[in-house]
């Protein structure tokens, strides 16, 4: 257990100069490397949109070296913005401190949704459809048509895709395939060049099947090693006139995990992802969302930090 000191929560790095610092990355650019960046993760930890005081230790190279891992397994899907070269290390200066938790890569324009894949039913699609499910002989929810009487954590028959915005501030907006055509419409309005070489039809589409096919790939993948990845999000952008795989892939933050030999459909699962902490702030702490968020116990911070090393070893050794 690292000393509170020993954490990594915002970087430096020599020579560069920050471009944003988000909730646990912080991004930097270099002069006279316009085309390049550099992704620091943090040990930091977000829960509905609040950076909480807290942080885990290994966290920000667990969410480094996994989505690292995940981009070149599923390379073959899609492209992805890890920059690859043999003199990368030479572009920037990191310090031991950075070095697993940096990742080099291609400048991109951001496509600004979350494309959400769920193959089981949890999480805040859980909770809207027992808001929408009384007295109905069917729930549509953004317009997916789905049956009474499913139950928590209760596998689909296929994985549906149910995209959001993704706000610089405030909370996500939920959205319906057609609803994410529109929107990307309007987006492409401010993206000539973009525009210039797919619809937004187009552009939902692929965005939709590659994210099924990147979700399914990484099921498969984790099933062998007894882990069930009941949804996920990914997070998408043109390098160029490439749609390219961005941010995070199929990590404790951006995903659920849940081992497969405790696995029982019909209630709230054993998780090796952020849910645990989600938890604790709800049922323990009875935290409502608002500033200031509580400071997590010793405990909660080690076991946190535990699941993180579990499914990062559990998927890559």
């Amino acid at each position: 257990m690292a000393d509170e000191n020993e954490y990594m929560v915002e970087s430096k790095i020599p020579g560069a100069s920050i471009l944003k610092r988000g909730k646990v990355r912080d991004i930097w650019e270099i002069e006279g490397n316009r085309n390049l960046l550099a992704i620091v993760t943090s040990d930091g930890i977000s829960a509905f949109d609040v950076v909480l005081p807290t942080s885990i230790p290994g966290k920000g190279m667990v969410l480094n070296q996994l989505s690292k891992f995940w981009m070149n397994y599923l390379e073959d899907i899609v492209p992805n913005h890890l920059y690859k070269t043999a003199d990368s290390s030479n572009i920037f200066s990191f310090s031991s401190e950075l070095r697993d938790r940096v990742a080099t890569v291609k400048k991109a324009t951001v496509i600004p949704f979350e494309c959400i894949v769920r193959g089981h039913m949890s999480g805040s699609f859980w909770k809207e459809y027992l808001n929408e499910w009384p007295d109905r002989s069917y729930v549509n929810i953004l317009g997916h048509y789905l049956r009474p009487n499913l139950r928590e954590s209760e596998e689909f028959p296929a994985p549906i895709f149910t995209p959001s915005t993704k706000s610089e501030e405030g909370h996500d907006m939920n959205l319906s395939y057609n609803g994410m055509v529109e929107n990307l419409r309007m987006w492409l309005y401010g993206h000539s060049e973009i525009r210039d070489i797919v619809s937004a039809e187009v552009l939902a589409q692929t965005l939709r099947s590659t994210s099924i096919a990147l979700y399914l790939a990484g099921k498969e993948y984790a099933l062998k090693r007894g882990i069930i990845i009941a949804d996920t999000k990914f997070e998408f952008g043109f390098v160029g006139d490439q749609l390219t795989l961005i941010d995070e892939v199929l990590t404790p933050d951006s995903s659920r995990f849940w081992p497969v030999d405790s696995y029982r459909a019909g209630g709230p699962q054993k998780s090796l992802d952020k849910q645990y902490v989600r938890d604790w702030l709800v049922k323990k702490a009875k935290w409502n969302g608002k500033l200031p968020a509580p400071k997590l116990p010793k405990q909660v911070v080690e076991k946190t930090s535990e699941k993180y090393i579990e499914i990062f070893n559990r998927l890559t050794k």
